[in-house]
């Protein structure tokens, strides 16, 4: 067994940004805050399928050139390599939970 305190761990930008609860052997995931205005930056997985949870606040899910609105409660499954991007476009923060899987750190290309 393996016990993590979310409030224990550091955003990645501080107050927000990606937080990893677990890394591995099997799956990544976590916790992302994005403020207004901040986004989670393009990229794709070659192999990595990824999924975000959306629980607080509200987001956009930019996927294929679309702009899918995200509210509490929506749950988005993304195949490898689709592209994405969460930006937050409202007055609150979003906070939303992802899982990766497999475990392969290595396997994020960003663009532009």
């Amino acid at each position: 067994m393996e016990k993590v305190n979310e409030n224990e761990l550091a955003f990645r930008n501080g107050a927000s940004g990606v937080k990893y609860l677990f890394r591995g052997p099997k799956i990544d995931w976590g916790v992302i805050v994005l403020l207004p205005g901040e986004r989670l930056g393009a990229h794709y997985h070659e192999q990595v399928e990824e999924t975000f949870f959306l629980l607080s606040g509200q987001a956009t899910l930019v996927t294929g050139g679309k702009a899918v609105p995200l509210i509490p409660g929506d749950a988005v499954r993304l195949e490898a390599p689709e592209d994405h991007d969460i930006r937050n476009d409202g007055g609150e923060p979003a906070r939303l939970v992802f899982i990766k899987s497999p475990y392969l750190p290595k396997d994020k290309i960003d663009v532009q």
